[in-house]
């Protein structure tokens, strides 16, 4: 099987400000959209985000690495979005991880490099 493209879709109540929300804290860049779907790249990977979301807290799965977590943190509730779990210090090590929502439920991770080369 060829695979053209690998996307990730999540819902959107309001697409428009779901795109807004992914564009300005995230740096992404509106590739197609049209009343049905808006397709977002990010750092080399396509967001689609699909209208018709009734705005519920919805796990995604979709994980964004950042150098400072907690910076990211600050960011994202600056951008509209909310967090779940607060960025705290593990191990002794700075805080690698925090939990997060966007403006329409979507949840989403932040997470830090934790050692080794980087990928």
């Amino acid at each position: 099987m060829q695979v053209e493209r690998v996307k990730y879709v999540v819902w959107a109540a309001d697409m428009d400000r779901a795109v807004r929300f992914y564009c300005g804290l995230f740096g992404g860049r509106v590739v197609r959209q049209n009343s049905a779907i808006a397709e977002v790249e990010i750092s080399g990977s396509t967001l689609g985000i699909h209208s018709g979301g009734e705005g519920k807290r919805t796990w995604t799965g979709l994980a964004f690495q950042v150098p400072d977590v907690v910076a990211g943190a600050r960011e994202v509730v600056a951008a509209g979005g909310t967090l779940e779990r607060e960025p705290e210090p593990e191990d002794g090590e700075p805080p690698h991880l925090a939990m997060c929502r966007d403006p329409e439920g979507n949840t989403f991770m932040l997470t830090r490099r934790r050692g080794g080369p980087a990928r």
